[in-house]
């Protein structure tokens, strides 16, 4: 699997993907998560309630209708790749994590999990902190089941308010084969 080397599929061209794996990484250490003060009234408040794969696809449709400033506006989430994550979901590797809010799915993400490490790929959020919400609770989540590297792929200001930071590919190849086992 991709993952397993440190590349993941980016946004395509003429149907086909890209395999990156950028320099510098950006991941998050689970014991590294910052929680503001405000996303700490809204956990207490227990605003949003949190699920894992209850919605996988559903979470992957919402993260393709969002538009991408580095696609041009685009989503880089094409059926194929729809199509691929459900069998991976189906398998077994990828899952997603939900934000709901009265019923409705308001936020979520998804990505793959190998061993120790979540390989995030794309989140959403239809009402204001409710991917922040399923990420955190995720977290957290991973976190009780030992997984060592959140995998974010490239930097966000979103991530780093969470407390993702770069790191080296060289650092990041190294953490993720001693997190593979």
């Amino acid at each position: 699997m991709a993952y397993q080397s440190g590349i993941f599929p980016w946004f395509s061209e003429g149907g086909l993907p890209f395999w990156f794996a950028p320099d510098p990484r950006f991941v998050l250490f689970p014991e590294e998560l910052k929680i503001s003060k405000s996303m700490q009234q809204i956990l207490r408040r227990h605003t949003f309630q949190f699920s894992i794969n209850k919605a996988f696809e559903a979470v992957i449709r919402h993260c393709a209708s969002v538009p991408r400033k580095e696609a041009g506006n685009e989503t880089w989430i094409t059926e194929d790749f729809i199509a691929a994550y459900t069998q991976l979901h189906r398998l077994g590797y990828a899952h997603s994590a939900e934000a709901w809010l009265d019923g409705t799915l308001v936020g979520g993400l998804y990505g793959v999990l190998l061993g120790r490490v979540f390989c995030g790929e794309s989140m959403f959020a239809t009402v204001s902190n409710a991917s922040k919400f399923a990420f955190i609770s995720l977290v957290e989540r991973l976190r009780g089941q030992g997984v060592q590297l959140i995998d974010c792929q490239v930097y966000t200001p979103h991530l780093e308010s969470l407390g993702a930071k770069n790191i080296s590919r060289i650092a990041y190849m190294d953490l993720l084969k001693k997190a593979l086992g």
